[in-house]
């Protein structure tokens, strides 16, 4: 009796991921708008109690990086050249890029301004091998942007990232399949994206110093000690993730914030400026389709101690009036110390799709939601300042 014919499936082709990251992105662009600033430190940020947004390479060798105070970088390097920043031109040349990376993938994932990934799984009768792909788009890069890219191709997302890190700036790492674990084994385990300051301490506390010693802990050890974050962990280690790149980008959370030119102590500046700040995120809600459940509220005193405090209401929103009186409630019970404030700041998670359905019962929702939309279109007309609520009271 014969057999039953067996069934060959084919093979899923192995995924092949670009992580290309811009190098100095914001400086890089400064130098090309001026190129009397090549060869000098360059820095671009906030004013002079602002913070760091991008330090060229000239200016790192003086121990400047970005999120640095302004201040601490003007003592570290008090010869840079310090620039505001000119986020148009920032804009445009990141637009640029994504649509040159969509000529050759409809699956790109805009990370920032100056990183994405790129899927070229399954190009090659397109445009050839995917790794001289890659190649191609960072020579484009450099010759019609006149700008530098680092890129990292991998089998996944994460070592795709860490890849494009490898050998700044101007690096191009490939990691073979099948060799994620090995290429990330000798790495500080700092590398991994995801791993901040406090879970690096703990890390450490436990003689975790690179990414291989985190692999030979088992998961089940890791899970005990950070949770579901542990196991994430675990896989981290290993070069495992599963996440395909989505063209879609998903928000997680906006947010704003303002740093004084002086500390400030006066309740009424300090709520207005949060009133001002929540209208900000709230129009952004609303232009995303959006509504939020968690409102945090942002605290920095003039000794640069920072506390963040939260609260998640029993159903999203998007309405003004709502989130001013959280905003306001969380800051007063926030603020405990006797310090001036430097910076504040508001901030919108827990996004959910907007729900057009309204409440059937609540009248008043619905006429300060359309209250709010008519001060969103004045406000894109004749500008954000066109209007402007002061601080309230009790």
């Amino acid at each position: 009796m014969e057999g039953k014919p067996s069934i060959v499936r084919p093979q899923a082709a192995q995924r092949v991921i670009a992580h290309l990251d811009f190098d100095a992105f914001f400086a890089a662009v400064e130098e090309n708008r001026d190129p009397s600033l090549r060869g000098k430190p360059v820095i671009v940020g906030g004013g002079e109690r602002g913070v760091v947004s991008t330090a060229n390479y000239v200016a790192r060798r003086y121990g400047v990086h970005s999120a640095m105070p302004m201040r601490t970088a003007k003592r570290l390097c008090p010869h840079g050249v310090y620039i505001p920043g000119h986020f148009e031109l920032y804009y445009e040349c990141s637009r640029k890029f994504m649509d040159m990376l969509g000529q050759y993938s409809p699956l790109v994932e805009r990370m920032s301004l100056d990183e994405a990934y790129v899927d070229l799984t399954g190009t090659e009768k397109l445009f050839g091998p995917p790794v001289e792909t890659a190649r191609l788009i960072q020579r484009r890069v450099a010759m019609e942007l006149d700008l530098s890219i680092s890129v990292g191709v991998a089998t996944n997302k994460l070592v795709a990232k860490v890849a494009s890190d490898y050998q700044k700036p101007g690096g191009f790492t490939v990691v073979p399949a099948g060799q994620e674990a090995d290429f990330l084994a000798p790495l500080p385990v700092e590398k991994l994206p995801g791993i901040g300051p406090a879970l690096l301490e703990q890390l450490r506390d436990r003689g975790v110093a690179t990414v291989g010693d985190l692999a030979q802990v088992p998961a089940h050890l890791l899970r005990l000690s950070f949770g579901e974050w542990g196991e994430e962990l675990a896989h981290r280690a290993r070069g495992e993730d599963v996440r395909r790149v989505s063209p879609q980008e998903e928000v997680k959370s906006i947010s704003r914030e303002h740093t004084f030119d002086e500390d400030v102590s006066d309740p009424r500046l300090l709520e207005s400026t949060l009133i001002a700040l929540t209208e900000d995120v709230c129009r952004r809600l609303r232009a995303a389709q959006l509504e939020a459940r968690t409102v945090t509220v942002k605290i920095r005193y003039s000794d640069f101690v920072t506390h963040t405090c939260s609260h998640t209401l029993p159903r999203s929103m998007d309405v003004d009036e709502v989130f001013f009186a959280e905003v306001l409630a969380l800051f007063r019970q926030g603020r405990r110390r006797r310090y001036r404030l430097r910076l504040v700041g508001v901030g919108l998670s827990n996004l959910v799709p907007r729900a057009w359905q309204d409440d059937l019962f609540d009248q008043e929702l619905p006429l300060l939601r359309e209250l709010d939309l008519k001060l969103d279109a004045i406000r894109q007309k004749y500008g954000k300042d066109a209007v402007r609520r002061g601080a309230r009271e009790g």
